[in-house]
């Protein structure tokens, strides 16, 4: 591996460990009830940072370290819904309304129906413990 992706491989896990630690304080902050407000507020925030950050790599020309360190790294191991937002908005910014309206519907359904899959043939493998 060349020095250069070394560099960002770094970054980028260096920047993971960062947004996994605070995904994992936010849900100790207000415990999952009926509704898993923590989750949201992670998936929100997300959004919100990743819609930033990219501003700032695209017009401020912060450098390729620094962009995997926030949108790969941070954003990332804190929500994955932050790049699915992301890659919604630049659908839609090119004007690309049908796929955009594909994706979103989609990755819900796909994503949905893949927990649903890997908990049930997961659950009939190990079978029931005591749930």
């Amino acid at each position: 591996m060349a020095a250069r992706e070394g560099r960002l491989v770094f970054a980028a896990a260096l920047g993971s460990g960062l947004g996994g630690g605070a995904r994992y304080l936010i849900g100790l902050v207000e415990p999952a009830s009926t509704f898993p407000w923590p989750t949201l507020a992670v998936n929100a925030s997300g959004c919100l940072l990743i819609g930033v950050a990219a501003a700032l790599v695209a017009h401020r020309g912060l450098s390729a370290t620094a962009g995997h360190l926030l949108l790969t790294g941070i954003c990332g191991g804190y929500t994955t819904v932050s790049a699915f937002g992301l890659e919604t908005l630049h659908l839609l910014q090119g004007g690309n309304l049908l796929a955009a309206a594909s994706y979103v519907v989609l990755s819900i359904l796909i994503c949905l129906a893949a927990v649903v899959l890997g908990s049930t043939v997961t659950g009939q493998l190990v079978g029931d413990r005591g749930r």
